[in-house]
């Protein structure tokens, strides 16, 4: 048998565990847990199952189209800042989905960028450190993940 062939197979066709590894590997990224041991804990199932089979199942639109993520930020109003800023996703591999940002008051402006995170972008925490060290970047908050 070939271990690198793979199928589509209906939730209702799937093994109890797993479907209990799937929802176990999305308590951890949405941080919900913070180890393992609480994610195998809070679906019921033994760590070894979940390391058994962690690697070799997930749901199927994350293979195809990545994660998003909207990121709010107060940047300064001054010329050059956003191409910095869209630069820098680039360079860290992210997709800009849409931007937004709003008239500038008192100099500041309120930037919303959605993005696609994919496999081969940077973890979304050194991509916010590398936003964040823009000059005239002051504050990002990320509003939302899927």
């Amino acid at each position: 048998m070939d271990d690198d062939k793979y199928y589509i197979v209906k939730k209702k066709a799937l093994p109890e565990v797993l479907l209990k590894v799937v929802e176990a590997k999305r308590l951890l990224d949405s941080e919900r847990v913070l180890t393992i041991q609480e994610a195998t804990d809070a679906v019921e199932i033994s760590r070894s199952s979940f390391y058994k089979y962690k690697d070799d199942i997930f749901p199927f639109h994350e293979d195809n189209r990545g994660k998003t993520i909207n990121l709010m930020m107060q940047v300064d109003d001054v010329p050059g800042l956003l191409s910095n800023v869209l630069n820098k996703i680039a360079q860290a591999h992210a997709n800009i989905l849409t931007i937004h940002q709003s008239i500038p008051i008192g100099g500041i402006a309120s930037l919303t960028l959605g993005m696609e995170i994919l496999p081969q972008t940077l973890e979304v925490a050194k991509l916010i450190e590398l936003v964040e060290a823009t000059e005239g970047v002051h504050y990002i908050k990320i509003l939302g993940r899927e």
